[in-house]
């Protein structure tokens, strides 16, 4: 698998007009996972690629989540904790650049339309195989950086390992909406930025045992700064920060009393430390 996203990015790569690669680290102590519990850390790395082409943009960011014995990986209970791999790949096509037409009204810079997939798996006793589809329509603002609002399709499907109430196999949902913000703005002419994305996605039907799922609420901002000239290197080198996840109904799952359902770890409030280094 990471041979492939490795030939996918040098690809990207190839093919862009302009392009910003990225590894990236993180960590928090707060992180919470449904039918787990909560307080638990997390060790994130990740890869990440933006680039522009032609048309317009594509984004990839492959997050390998490395959890604490709280949440424990399949048999390793009290021992070792979960490894989830986590990918998103959106590609946004812009009207004005298919168009050549200047689309700007008011406060809107273009139009676009976004389409994309993610796909997970992780090695806990749950064991996720999630695959998801989403497009919809896009709305770029103008405003120094990046504002999109997105209004998605998500087509998800997962294919978790058997458990009472659900004999295996692969599961999927109702077609459902979600309302989609990203941002990346900079802060005047200082040193710092502030980027993020906000999902606010409805209800899904029913989960493969039959239960209900909720809407989902997740918001992950950061506010970074750029420590590359202190260190003698190339402007947007290298970032240091911090920033703040808010995951209410964490995929789906109603956030419910301990000991009752998947409980209050299905929402997440967690402040996190990150650093970046850019090629």
């Amino acid at each position: 698998m990471i041979a492939a996203i490795l030939v996918n990015v040098n690809i990207t790569a190839n093919a862009a007009d302009w392009i910003d690669n990225s590894i990236g680290y993180r960590y928090g102590t707060n992180f919470s996972e449904p039918y787990v519990g909560r307080d638990l850390n997390k060790s994130i790395v990740n890869l990440e690629s933006v680039s522009g082409y032609k048309y317009g943009t594509n984004y990839f960011n492959l997050d390998c989540l490395m959890s604490n014995a709280g949440d424990p990986s399949q048999g390793g209970e009290g021992k070792s904790g979960a490894t989830e791999f986590y990918l998103v790949y959106r590609n946004t096509v812009n009207f004005h650049n298919v168009t050549g037409k200047d689309l700007k009204i008011g406060p809107i810079k273009d139009f676009g339309f976004t389409f994309g997939a993610d796909l997970n798996t992780k090695n806990d006793s749950y064991g996720s195989r999630k695959r998801l589809l989403v497009a919809g329509p896009s709305v770029m603002f103008d405003v120094p950086g990046l504002l999109k609002m997105s209004i998605l399709l998500l087509d998800e499907s997962n294919a978790p390992n058997p458990y009472p109430g659900f004999d295996g196999g692969r599961y999927t949902y109702q077609i459902h909406p979600e309302l989609n913000f990203v941002w990346g703005l900079p802060l005047g002419s200082s040193q710092w930025e502030f980027n993020g994305y906000a999902n606010f996605i409805t209800s899904k039907g029913r989960n493969e045992s039959g239960g209900n799922t909720a809407a989902e609420t997740h918001i992950d901002a950061k506010l970074m700064y750029d420590t590359s000239t202190l260190l003698g290197l190339e402007k947007n080198t290298f970032k240091v920060g911090f920033g703040y996840e808010y995951w209410h109904n964490k995929y789906g799952n109603p956030t419910t009393p301990a000991n009752a359902g998947a409980g209050p770890g299905a929402t997440a409030s967690t402040p996190i430390i990150r650093a970046e280094y850019h090629f």
